[in-house]
């Protein structure tokens, strides 16, 4: 199983590079994807990097989560990918995790993902998306899918990852090797 983090220019790099981190910390298969023509893709704060593949060279039949990043333009970005949306909605559809942080559980309403789905996101990205429901946490988890609120949850947003590939006790070791 691989799990794979969307890039595109603007994307927010602590929401991006933190589950990449702490997947990778605990044995996890993690590719960063750019949904661009190449693979420097440019944070929202000017952090340049050189992403693992790009989306048209991947099949993903091996994906374990989905992860969007937010961050602006990076949501707009990975939401104009037509490809992404395909992508997504055929992970969906066969019961597949997925995982958005920040502005990017918006990537999923717009598409109607979110529908009898329970999520948070940033303050301001969230829209009256049909069923779904906004709740006031910071880290949202409905059933494999997770969903944070923002930057500062970029931790507990990819320990809840691990605890849902691993179990607790995986997620509390790596939070403590971390001093978290």
């Amino acid at each position: 199983m691989t799990h794979y983090v969307f890039l595109a220019d603007g994307f927010e790099e602590i929401e991006a590079f933190t589950p990449v981190d702490v997947l990778r910390r605990a044995g996890e298969k993690v590719i960063t994807v750019s949904v661009q023509n190449g693979r420097a893709v440019v944070g929202s704060h000017g952090v340049s990097v050189q992403a693992d593949a790009l989306m048209d060279e991947l099949d993903f039949s091996d994906a374990g989560y989905l992860v969007l990043p937010g961050g602006m333009p990076g949501t707009t970005h990975l939401a104009e990918c037509q490809a992404l949306g395909v992508l997504l909605k055929s992970h969906a559809a066969q019961g597949g995790r997925i995982a958005a942080i920040c502005a990017a559980p918006s990537v999923l309403g717009g598409l109607g993902l979110l529908k009898g789905r329970r999520y948070t996101c940033y303050p301001g990205c969230e829209k009256p998306w049909d069923g779904a429901k906004k709740e006031d946490e910071r880290v949202v988890v409905d059933g494999d899918w997770v969903t944070a609120a923002g930057p500062a949850m970029s931790l507990p947003f990819a320990l809840n990852l691990l605890e849902r590939l691993q179990g607790e006790d995986k997620a509390e070791a790596i939070a403590e090797a971390m001093i978290f």
